[in-house]
């Protein structure tokens, strides 16, 4: 069998979705924290790669016509809640819009970390990590997501995503 180099990437999970004081604050966040922090520990004690995908927008962004402002580049909000702090050796990369890859680096970073499968994890399931699994899958990348290491605001479009994911995308959800 041949075995496929992975790596992790944690999605937004940063104070505007997962405090309680954030502008986009997500219920399940505590949950969620804990089923990502395990992951973490897993790839972190198997050598994998940790990449963290973190909202950065301008203060006048476009999106925030759509929803209310949230992650401004070197604001509180846009920072990593502290119990899933990246450590030296993570990979952290900004973005503007909804997929990991849009406008980023973050194809060329795993092409040189030689990653062939991606994993999952963060918020919103329906929003950044639908369209990052979509963008992976345009770009051959196998991907993964865990069920309990995702989540969003709206739990109807959450569920929806998983089943577009598993269905059209072919995500390996579990």
């Amino acid at each position: 069998m041949i075995s496929l180099k992975k790596a992790l990437l944690v999605i937004d999970m940063l104070n505007d979705f997962i405090n309680e004081k954030g502008s986009l604050y997500i219920g399940r966040a505590p949950k969620l924290i804990e089923n990502i922090s395990g992951r973490i520990k897993e790839h972190r004690d198997k050598g994998t790669p940790v990449i963290y995908i973190m909202d950065k927008h301008l203060e006048n962004d476009e999106e925030f016509n759509m929803f209310p402002s949230h992650c401004i580049a070197g604001e509180w909000g846009s920072e990593v809640v502290p119990e899933l702090a990246p450590q030296k050796g993570d990979y952290l990369i900004g973005k503007r819009r909804y997929s990991a890859f849009f406008g980023t680096d973050l194809d060329l970073t795993l092409r040189e970390l030689d990653i062939k499968e991606i994993e999952l994890t963060g918020v919103c399931t329906n929003i950044c990590l639908l369209y990052t699994a979509a963008d992976a899958r345009m770009l051959n990348y196998d991907v993964l997501l865990h069920k309990e290491c995702a989540s969003s605001f709206d739990m109807e479009a959450h569920n929806f995503a998983l089943k577009e994911m598993d269905k059209t995308l072919g995500v390996k959800v579990i």
